[in-house]
């Protein structure tokens, strides 16, 4: 044998001792089919469940620290990606899902002591969730709810809206990859190179899948609660924005503008309509044109606008979270020299835009009578879906009010629709808001299961 026949051979034997390991090193977070993907977050899965919870807090603490400089790069793929929403505002989003999602001081150990005994309520974690993520906020989604499902001791397998594929898929192998190096375990997040409806469906009714955790339209929200796991859901909103006579107008507006313009009205909380009590009606609107917002006046020109946003009765998705001017340019409707932040429209009661969900800049303006005849409209609008509602008043009997007969998941009051996901505002972030299913802002305790560890006769030292 010559030497160019020996090199020939032990290259051979290097490359066949060899491929099983690349494969396994390679074939980390993305795979080609669904039981690929769910058995290795499984396999992940039980030997997180050995690790210490001070393993899982590292965990968490470098997906912190490690994704911050991509931050900006996270924004600018979403936004250029799905063509909806802006990238400063994605940019925040991301940073608040980051910094202010809880981790594991979330799960909160209870006792019970007497003289029977002692009683401890702990939170377990499920196994492997199946976790679908919207187009509107996919990276957002993805980063908080990685960190509430791992700080409860889970595994995930992600499915991300193809509409945001290639950010998803590029977000989610950089998280696998903080995570393997901050724990030494592969695959507790994992994910189909080809997401698709298919896959999800798929996904659902896999085995190994023990919780269901949706956020998207009622369409895949129903498909999960018919699939009989047990099914985490946030659905659609259409929140109300309530302002009576007692209003701080100049803060009221501010807030308002703020809240239903930030990233063009992606967020399913955001300001979708405003009612308003007439006496303060004019003074409000003046006020939130001060603020950047534009008013839209003229039946043929509203007729114009809710022709492009709204079609068959539902949200004409080519324009979900464009800006003002591109509305206003598909609308067909002259644009001023500066770009507004949010198009006013003022409308019935009953009109299409106010009672459809359009998740764009244009906030439909309801004039009232009174304080009793906007909260029912508030209440109409709303349409029991349990999700957000914010209002403007200095009457703390009516915020109370309110509040009780809205019963939304979110109330925010006096101020921006964004304070009740935890930006600029106390309170943890969450972009999963479970409405239909009823856990409201989801953490890392509502991705675990509360267990209850009983000991007769013992450890009561009172």
């Amino acid at each position: 044998m010559n030497n160019n026949e020996l090199e020939t051979l032990i290259r051979t034997i290097l490359s066949e001792k060899l491929e099983p390991a690349r494969r396994e090193n390679t074939t980390t977070a993305l795979f080609d089919d669904v039981d690929q993907a769910v058995g290795a977050a499984h396999k992940a899965f039980l030997a997180y469940q050995q690790c210490p919870l001070k393993t899982r807090s590292a965990t968490i603490s470098a997906i912190r620290r490690e994704l911050v400089p991509h931050l900006q790069a996270l924004a600018e793929r979403g936004a250029e990606e799905t063509g909806m929403g802006k990238v400063e505002d994605k940019l925040l989003k991301n940073r608040v899902a980051l910094e202010k999602t809880p981790g594991v001081e979330d799960l909160v150990t209870e006792a019970i002591t007497g003289d029977e005994g002692m009683v401890l309520f702990e939170y377990s974690p499920f196994g492997v969730i199946g976790s679908v993520a919207p187009s509107t906020n996919p990276t957002e989604t993805i980063i908080n709810n990685c960190i509430s499902m791992l700080a409860a001791g889970n595994a995930v397998f992600f499915s991300p809206h193809p509409g945001a594929k290639n950010v998803s898929l590029w977000l989610i192998e950089q998280i696998e990859s903080i995570i393997f190096t901050a724990c030494g375990i592969h695959n507790l997040v994992t994910c189909l190179r080809e997401p698709s409806f298919d896959s999800t469906q798929q996904m659902m009714k896999h085995p190994q899948i023990a919780l269901l955790a949706i956020t998207g339209g009622p369409g895949i929200v129903n498909m999960a609660l018919k699939s009989g796991k047990k099914t985490i859901g946030a659905g659609a909103g259409n929140p109300p924005s309530l302002v009576d006579e007692t209003a701080v107008l100049d803060k009221a507006a501010q807030d308002i503008v703020s809240g239903a313009s930030f990233d063009y009205n992606l967020p399913c909380t955001a300001e979708k309509s405003l009612i308003v009590v007439e006496s303060v009606a004019d003074a409000l609107l003046a006020e939130m044109q001060k603020c950047g917002a534009l008013m839209v006046s003229g039946d043929a020109n509203i007729a114009k606008l809710r022709q492009i946003a709204i079609i068959d009765g539902h949200a004409n998705k080519a324009l979900v979270g464009k800006s003002p001017l591109e509305l206003l340019k598909a609308a067909g409707l002259p644009a001023p020299d500066k770009a507004p932040r949010l198009l006013l429209v003022e409308v019935d009661a009953d009109d299409l835009l106010v009672s459809v969900e359009q998740l764009m800049p244009i906030l439909p303006v309801v004039r009232v009578r009174d304080f009793d005849s906007g909260l029912r409209l508030a209440l109409k609008v709303e349409g029991g879906l349990h999700h957000t509602a914010t209002m403007h008043s200095q009457n703390v009997s009516r915020l109370n009010k309110a509040a009780r007969l809205l019963q939304t998941s979110i109330f925010v009051k006096n101020g921006p629709s964004y304070a009740g996901i935890g930006v600029g505002a106390e309170g943890f972030a969450t972009f999963t808001i479970a409405t239909p299913t009823g856990e409201g802002t989801t953490s890392a305790r509502t991705f675990a299961r509360h267990r209850r560890c009983v000991l007769t006769n013992a450890f009561s030292i009172r």
